[in-house]
C-alpha cells in the first residue's frame, strides 16, 4: 500500500514538473576568466617562468620616425596651388549650391577670380546615386562636361576618407565642402584651403597670399 502511494506521488511530481515553465538562461556579463596557475601541469616549462621586463639601455640610440612633410609647402604658402585651381567637391557642397541657387563653376570663378576645374571623385558620384530620385538634379550637375571625374581605387562609396587621403598625397587641391566634421579634419592638414557656401555665394578660408620675392 505504501509503495503504491509513493508511485502515485512520483507520477504526479513528474507530470507537475513537466508542465512547469522552464526558466530562461541569462547570459552572464562582466565575468572574469580564470587564469591558469604557474604550477598547472598543462603548462610547458618555458611558459612557467614569468617574463622578465627588458631594462632599457641608456646608451642605445632611439630611432623616432617623423612624418614627412610635403616639399610644396613654403612656410604657410603652398607652391602647388595656382590657377587653374583644381577643386575637390564633396556631396553636400553640391546640395548646398542647389539650395542657394549658385552655379558651381561660375560661383568658383567669382570667388577665386581665376579659372577653376571642379573635380568629382567616383565615390561622391556613388553617394549621390545611392540617395535616389530626390537628388537627381545634383547628379545631373556633377556629370557636367566642365567637371573632371577622378577614379577611386578604394572599396565602398564613403567620400570623406577618400578626399582626406587625396589632399594628403597631392597638395594641389582646394576642398569644397560644408560638412563640419570634414572641415575639422582638413584644418589639421597644412596648406589645403576650404571652400564653402555662405549667403548665396562661395567663400574660401585659409587661402594664403603669394610670398614676397
Amino acid at each position: 500500500m505504501v509503495t503504491k502511494i509513493f508511485l502515485c506521488n512520483d507520477k504526479f511530481a513528474r507530470q507537475f514538473y513537466k508542465h512547469m515553465p522552464k526558466a530562461k538562461k541569462t547570459r552572464k556579463f562582466a565575468v572574469m576568466k580564470r587564469m591558469i596557475s604557474l604550477s598547472d601541469p598543462r603548462l610547458k616549462e618555458e611558459d612557467r617562468m614569468p617574463k622578465k621586463k627588458k631594462i632599457p639601455d641608456p646608451h642605445e640610440k632611439k630611432i623616432i620616425e617623423a612624418p614627412q612633410h610635403s616639399s610644396a609647402l613654403f612656410f604657410e604658402y603652398n607652391t602647388q596651388l595656382g590657377p587653374p585651381y583644381r577643386i575637390l567637391i564633396d556631396t553636400n557642397f553640391v546640395n548646398f549650391a542647389i539650395k542657394n541657387k549658385v552655379d558651381i563653376v561660375k560661383g568658383m570663378m567669382d570667388c577665386l577670380f581665376a579659372k577653376c576645374i571642379p573635380c568629382v571623385t567616383e565615390c561622391v558620384q556613388g553617394e549621390l546615386e545611392q540617395m535616389g530620385e530626390r537628388y537627381r538634379l545634383a547628379l545631373k550637375i556633377i556629370k557636367d562636361p566642365r567637371m573632371e571625374t577622378l577614379p577611386c581605387l578604394h572599396k565602398g562609396i564613403y567620400a570623406d576618407d577618400c578626399l582626406v587621403q587625396r589632399i594628403k598625397q597631392h597638395k594641389c587641391y582646394i576642398v569644397a565642402t560644408c560638412d563640419r566634421d570634414l572641415k575639422r579634419r582638413i584644418r589639421k592638414i597644412p596648406g589645403v584651403p576650404i571652400m564653402c557656401v555662405s549667403q548665396h555665394k562661395f567663400v574660401i578660408e585659409r587661402m594664403p597670399d603669394a610670398p614676397q620675392m
